[in-house]
């Protein structure tokens, strides 16, 4: 094994911090918790909550792109991440210097991170945007002392200006050992960028002038970095950037709850960082916190409530306690305004006293949701309450009672709400794994309001959409022969990715290995949010962080699995059908110039290192490159449309370069994603030899007749593997892995489900939290025959060096009409196939 570098050793430790921290809540209501103890050691700090902090004066002075309306004014608004940005910030009004600019003076917390933006005040109030017409979250300042802080907007939400934009770009390293750090976030005029693997940042169309730069710690691992930095039209400004790692101390909050609460429920912190649950994301409802990834803390015996961490001393902690995010159920003061407590983690182990005034704002009384659930509701599952109030914001997790019962009482915020809707949904998912009554992302839900008498309100869930009455499948026995000791069998997780689903990774890991699975491939992304300038980069909410696919990684690992990495990308939104890939937009959309093309193979080689790199660091045993959405790419590059790419002269050695460059970061197995088509098999690739294997992806047509059975589906998929596969594997000597993708759904078997219109699906349309298609038939028992098929085409043909099913939904059991294999009939027949092929069962 590689020896790992000393940020890869502070990464792993945060891992598994993590992980620990961010669970959600499996107590019993009502029953005691037991005494979890605390350690013996006398901290040498103790607080009865954390007093305000020194302040510095900050003078923030704005150059807009044009003059006020007279009906306008200026803002600057300070945003609380922790409650959610949409729903809480802090706004102060700022003064004409002349009439393109603008200063306000804030007494701000020394040590601080601040996090705001500008808003247009007038008849509405506009938010300031980036140059790509894309919303700013916030801008970042480090209050390091008295400062003025210069800032320049690009553009509001309701216009767009021409003006000269120049790019920052670089790498940011470990002050004290040179390493590169991923996972950090970069920020300069409102544009964000998490480095990769190798550090590297790029801020793109940034306003020329200087911009105030800064280096960020998502978990307070390393202390913050600011500087200024000019931009030039049309030129590129490059630095390198080193920031200085910070030891952990123990903090241990300790807070007394109202007498009102109900007993025993679990209290959690919401708080700034990902180790109090902040995703970084814009989540649901314009929240940031997520409650799954947030600490629970243990009743103590003298009624308070208290939980240990591990903080980064110099570290920014804003937080609150909550009995669900940082929205619902989170505390207030004595006179309903939300609370923020701050403080800056010390030198030494610290105790935080605290005490929760309320719950609850305004005069409504508390409600409480009771629910009975289905027998057939899986024994893992924990069941969520969804609210609505100008849209559905972030599931909360509710409290178990015991034989299909939950529980929730709603404190807060009440007064914002009157009438109001609500639905319940399992494994915080909802729109996806409903209450049959409310299913669907345009449910309305059920109608709650709200009274100055408390209620209780009863409810039954009669069903779930798509696990009403679950069976499985009547297993056919079949002789199978043993494989040697490197056949694959896997499952491929699909690529959608939401912060809330972390938590269900361990559950799902568990569920592959019972199948017998002896590898697990994660599918983990990076988001192009522009075609031309092409930017491509990990989004917070939209992809996993590198902490989250280490994470992931490790509990795999832990449960006995391989693990290998597939990176797939996300595609920008378009108004193309759910018969056409977004894929297929972004490539017909693009210039494809000799430009565009030298700067898409820099980042798809930035893509691949970053993931070689946490391959390497987390000791996956394989990297899967290419993928079907590559094809324009690759030597005789056609569109989707069948016309040429006009992919470069020089693209076999671009390939054949970025293996070479990926073999320098991982020493495994490297195999390349291979789309079955018969043009795909029989266009010359010879880069292929540098790779390890073949990862077929397989979706064939194997009858087009309605009646057909699984004999026929055996026979022509045989066909196929002997007269348009066989050659490949046998012209590259190299392993050969089927990987296989098809819905349970009528006409999977053609290798075309029907979109209603006279097309063909892909078969990722299907998937959830995609909405569900009416125009498509469910048929599990479809995908079970296909796959039965296909394992009896695999089991003659020693050649092939393993199977895997793509698509599998993570966070919840699912008989829907997806890929996903997740508790369908088909699992059971591949948890029959799968040990007798391995040699685990004889």
């Amino acid at each position: 094994m590689n020896k790992l570098s000393s940020s890869a050793r502070r990464m792993i430790s945060v891992v598994i911090l993590l992980a620990l921290v961010g669970q959600a809540c499996t107590l019993s209501l009502f029953e005691k918790p037991t005494n979890s103890g605390t350690s013996t050691q006398t901290p040498s700090i103790i607080v009865a909550s954390p007093t305000p902090q020194p302040v510095a004066q900050t003078n923030f002075v704005v150059t807009l792109p044009e003059p006020l309306q007279p009906n306008e004014s200026l803002a600057i608004a300070i945003m609380d991440e922790v409650t959610g940005l949409s729903v809480s910030a802090t706004q102060y009004p700022m003064s004409a210097r002349d009439s393109q600019t603008y200063t306000a003076s804030l007494p701000l917390p020394f040590n601080s991170v601040v996090k705001y933006r500008y808003v247009r005040r007038g008849a509405t109030q506009v938010l300031e945007d980036t140059n790509f017409n894309t919303a700013i979250r916030y801008r970042m300042h480090f209050v390091a002392g008295p400062a003025e802080v210069q800032d320049i907007v690009a553009d509001w939400g309701d216009k767009s200006f021409a003006r000269p934009t120049g790019t920052i770009m670089g790498q940011v390293f470990n002050a004290d050992t040179g390493s590169p750090l991923p996972n950090l976030l970069v920020s300069a005029g409102g544009e964000q960028f998490i480095t990769d693997s190798v550090g590297r940042f790029e801020l793109n169309g940034l306003p020329t002038g200087t911009q105030n730069l800064i280096v960020y710690s998502l978990d307070g691992l390393y202390q913050p970095f600011q500087q200024g930095a000019t931009v030039a039209q049309g030129n590129t400004t490059v630095v390198d950037l080193r920031v200085k790692p910070s030891r952990l101390v123990n903090v241990t909050f300790s807070v007394g709850i109202p007498s009102t609460t109900v007993p025993g429920v679990p209290v959690r912190i919401a708080g700034n960082i990902l180790q109090l649950g902040n995703t970084f994301a814009d989540l649901q409802g314009g929240v940031s916190t997520s409650t799954d990834r947030m600490p629970i803390m243990s009743l103590q015996p003298d009624g308070r409530y208290s939980v240990t961490l591990s903080l980064p001393v110099g570290t920014f902690i804003q937080y609150k306690y909550t009995l669900g995010d940082g929205f619902w159920n989170a505390e207030r003061k004595a006179d309903s305004q939300w609370i923020i407590h701050e403080f800056i983690v010390p030198s030494q182990d610290m105790i935080i006293q605290d005490n929760v005034a309320s719950w609850s704002a305004g005069d409504s009384a508390p409600i409480l949701f009771e629910v009975t659930v289905p027998s057939v509701t899986p024994p893992g599952d924990i069941i969520y309450i969804q609210f609505n109030t100008f849209g559905w914001m972030e599931p909360i997790p509710m409290w178990p009672l015991g034989n299909n019962k939950w529980a929730y009482k709603l404190y807060g915020p009440l007064n914002v709400l009157g009438t109001f809707s609500y639905r319940y949904c399992r494994n915080g998912q909802c729109g996806s794994v409903d209450d049959a009554q409310t299913a669907g992302t345009a449910s309305g839900g059920r109608s709650a309001q709200t009274s100055v008498l408390s209620q209780d309100l009863q409810d039954t869930v009669s069903a779930w959409k798509w696990f009403e009455n679950p069976e499985p499948v009547t297993l056919v026995g079949a002789n199978i022969a043993p494989r040697a000791s490197g056949f694959i069998a896997g499952i491929e997780f699909q690529s959608t990715y939401r912060p809330n689903w972390s938590y269900y990774a361990p559950q799902a890991f568990a569920n592959v290995q019972g199948l017998g699975a002896n590898i697990a491939i994660l599918t983990p992304t990076w988001t192009y949010t522009t075609v031309n300038p092409l930017q491509f980069a990990p989004v917070p909410g939209k992809d996993p962080l590198w902490i989250d696919s280490a994470i992931m990684i490790s509990q795999a690992r832990a449960l006995g699995l391989n693990v290998s990495i597939f990176p797939t990308p996300n595609f920008p939104a378009s108004s193309s059908t759910a018969s056409t890939p977004l894929s297929t937009s972004f490539w017909l959309g693009a210039p494809r110039d000799a430009q565009w093309w030298q700067t898409w193979f820099t980042r798809y080689r930035a893509f691949a290192v970053n993931y070689a790199d946490l391959a390497n660091q987390t000791g996956a045993q394989t990297l899967i490159l290419g993928g079907d959405w590559v094809t324009p790419s690759l030597p005789g590059g056609k569109l989707p449309d069948g016309t040429p790419s006009n992919a470069p002269a020089d693209v076999e050695a671009q390939w054949k370069s970025i293996i070479a460059e990926v073999r320098t970061h991982f020493k495994g197995q490297i195999l390349w994603a291979l789309p079955y088509t018969k043009a795909t098999l029989e266009t010359p690739l010879n880069f292929l030899q540098d790779v390890d294997g073949i990862y077929l992806l397989w979706s064939a047509s194997l009858s087009t007749n309605p009646s057909a059975t699984k004999t026929d589906y055996a026979n022509e998929a045989g066909r196929l593997l002997d007269n348009e596969v066989f050659p490949l594997a046998s012209l590259l000597k190299k392993p050969l892995i089927l990987a296989v993708a098809y819905p349970s759904a009528a006409g999977a078997a053609s290798g075309c489900v029907a979109d209603g219109a006279g097309g063909c699906l892909d078969w990722t349309a299907l998937s959830r939290p995609n909405a569900d298609l009416s125009s498509v038939s469910l048929s599990l028992q479809t995908q079970a025959e296909i796959y039965e098929a296909m394992l009896n085409a695999v089991n003659t043909r020693p050649w092939i060096s393993g199977f895997v099913s793509r698509g599998y939904y993570l966070p919840a059991a699912l008989q829907d009409k997806s890929a996903s294999i997740h508790s369908k009939p088909v699992a059971d027949i591949l948890w029959y196939w799968y040990p007798r092929f391995t040699g685990a069962v004889k």
